[in-house]
């Protein structure tokens, strides 16, 4: 016999977990359905163990410069073992967090690989056995994964994902990262501050493309300054893997081409969606650039099928999908939420110094018709940051001429996230 509830989401990461909490803080039944580790790749994979890597190569830099505040400091070093082991524990602790709040919020965890059978049924695989489920609500969030390139394998050895990076048992002495994406960009800062040596690889003309192409170039010229080799504009012929290392070949616009030899690539050229094995040919849900097709609400074209998060068209990131989340189930429960203006979402890059943003980038905005103010204070001119001795960066405000109105916001320097 199926067990019932009003709500089952499928996928524990933050668009699924903050979805479910929120259904049952509204007076819902809910499940969820998670094959590998709740909290989803953010907590264990991503955004949380990253960010306890990050801080531990800017501890490190700032006591490399130690001696500029006045204290005395020397034999400084990085423990790559042991950074990777609190990235760790961080990360477990907070994935031990979220099994807490299912239990307080009375959400059943259910453990295998979820499928649509039929309409309102879910069948959940675990170790060969299968168990039907039903609601009248399902909400799919299972995120994405890495994204690969055409002729190029993950291998987990040599060619390695973000997952890897943060999970290393040794510390490589060459990388090559293809992709400046905010993920390039964070593990090619972490891994540049320790000691290795990073080549960023991107085939546009600037690092962190979506950014604001000021912010980018600043961010450029400041990681060439301190040693790091960047070439942008620049096309990812083939990875020999052959032999001890890898024999990296790029190629220009011009087809002039580069050869780099290096101990490990990092493969950080975005996600792709979690869409497959889910059972959604076979209901007749809809997708669009192989993502799942919604409106403002999240329905799909089926009735009682959502889907929010990373599976769906939109900006990838945490905090969107915890919104979407959040709008979704309200939805659902009869309420009357605003739908998400995807403009005004911030955006975050954790690499040192700093990068956010949100609204338009100018280049956004002129192509889009408005007459542009541009505001900027360099961080130079800050006594704090003076103080704090990190006068690197600026802030950058984009206004429309006309009415006044904030268009965008741009910053790079020490905290602007």
């Amino acid at each position: 016999m199926a067990h019932s509830y009003d709500l089952i989401v499928v996928g524990s990461g933050p668009g699924g977990y903050v979805a479910a909490i929120r259904a049952a803080q509204l007076g819902l039944s809910v499940a969820v359905v998670e094959k590998e580790s709740v909290g989803g790749v953010c907590l264990n994979w991503g955004c949380i163990p990253t960010k306890a890597l990050l801080k531990s190569a800017q501890v490190l830099d700032t006591m490399r410069h130690a001696n500029a505040y006045g204290i005395k400091s020397k034999d400084v070093e990085a423990d790559f073992s042991a950074m990777i082991k609190r990235s760790r524990q961080t990360a477990n602790g907070m994935s031990k967090g979220i099994h807490f709040l299912f239990k307080k919020n009375k959400i059943a965890l259910i453990e295998g690989h979820a499928r649509l059978k039929a309409k309102g049924v879910l069948e959940v695989e675990q170790l060969g056995k299968k168990r039907e489920y039903k609601a009248p609500h399902i909400v799919l969030a299972t995120g994405a994964r890495a994204r690969t390139l055409k002729g190029v394998d993950i291998d987990e050895k040599k060619i390695i994902s973000y997952r890897k990076a943060m999970d290393l048992t040794t510390q490589p002495k060459r990388m090559v990262v293809v992709g400046s994406g905010a993920i390039g960009m964070e593990f090619a800062y972490f891994y540049h501050t320790i000691g290795t040596e990073v080549v960023v690889v991107e085939v546009l003309d600037h690092i962190l493309p979506q950014e604001d192409v000021e912010v980018s170039r600043y961010l450029q010229r400041h990681y060439q300054k301190s040693g790091m080799q960047i070439h942008t504009g620049m096309r990812l012929e083939s990875i020999d893997t052959k032999g001890k290392g890898c024999k990296v070949k790029l190629q220009d616009s011009a087809a002039k081409e580069v050869q780099l030899t290096t101990d490990v690539v990092l493969l950080a050229v975005g996600v792709a969606p979690n869409v497959e094995q889910l059972g959604l040919d076979a209901l007749g849900v809809r997708l669009e650039e192989n993502r799942v097709a919604v409106d403002e609400y999240y329905r799909t074209n089926v009735e009682g099928i959502y889907a929010i998060g990373d599976m769906v068209k939109g900006p990838a990131l945490a905090h969107v999908a915890s919104a979407e989340g959040i709008l979704c189930v309200e939805h659902i429960a009869g309420q009357s939420p605003t739908p998400l203006d995807y403009r005004n979402v911030p955006s975050c890059t954790y690499c040192s110094p700093e990068v956010a943003s949100v609204g338009y980038t100018e280049a956004q905005a002129r192509t889009a018709g408005y007459d542009v103010l541009v505001g900027k204070f360099p961080f130079s001119a800050s006594g704090k940051a003076k103080a704090a001795g990190h006068a690197e960066g600026f802030v950058k405000l984009l206004y429309d001429k006309k009415y006044g109105e904030c268009l965008g916001a741009h910053m790079i320097g020490a905290n602007v996230t």
